[in-house]
């Protein structure tokens, strides 16, 4: 069961600014990546459940965040049915992000009242998700659509909340683009949490990377 409200999740998504997304089948190893996120500031974690048994990772590590890191808000993404979202709800995701839009998904989230986010491409689909009460859409793959689309988006919907997932790097010049179209939050992954740092168990260094990010977010957003 959730332990933040929608409203708290989307709250933190605007605040922060940025959401940390991996996977990774090793627990202990897992644990560390989310500690180091949490040192740097982070208050989000999107783990992207991509492998097998990927539920039961995910199930100690929202254990941990709730016995260690008070504050940090687990969620779950590359969510593909209503059944995988009721699992990983059950298991206390704060959140669900998935990779396109589904009603299915969309029903099971809002009978639990916890936040979903649709990976959208168009303005159709954008207006789609926000009937179905989707609070931050999920723009996928944003590398393809880049900041302008968000623009573009923007002038007809100054209303729609944005998050791009995709393209994201943790650079000035790449961070302002986006936040200069508008968008609420980010989300970053492995340009954030780099397989070098994976490998070389680099948590130090990660923690790092995640304090420069959102120092970066903070200087370069529009209040």
């Amino acid at each position: 069961m959730a332990q933040f409200t929608r409203i708290e999740v989307a709250t933190a998504m605007k605040e922060t600014g940025m959401v940390p997304l991996f996977f990774h089948n090793d627990i202990e190893l897992s644990k560390h990546i989310l500690k180091a996120c949490y040192d740097g500031g982070a208050r989000l974690m999107e783990f992207t459940a991509r492998g097998d048994f990927a539920h039961e990772v995910f199930g100690e590590l929202t254990k941990y965040a709730i016995k260690e890191l008070p504050g940090m808000i687990m969620g779950v993404g590359s969510v593909t049915d209503a059944a995988q979202a009721s699992l990983y709800m059950a298991l206390g995701a704060n959140f669900v992000v998935t990779p396109v839009l589904r009603e299915d998904i969309a029903i099971a989230c809002n009978r639990r009242k916890v936040l979903w986010s649709p990976g959208c491409g168009t303005l159709t689909e954008i207006a789609k998700a926000e009937e179905l009460g989707c609070e931050i859409v999920k723009l996928f793959p944003g590398d393809i659509y880049g900041p302008q689309f968000v623009k573009g988006i923007k002038g007809p919907q100054p209303w729609t909340s944005v998050m791009p997932t995709g393209g994201v790097s943790p650079t000035e010049e790449n961070l302002k683009g986006w936040f200069d179209a508008g968008v609420t939050c980010v989300g970053m992954g492995s340009q954030l949490i780099s397989k070098d740092i994976i490998a070389n168990r680099d948590y130090a260094k990660l923690e790092q990377k995640v304090k420069e990010a959102l120092a970066i977010i903070k200087k370069v957003r529009k209040p």
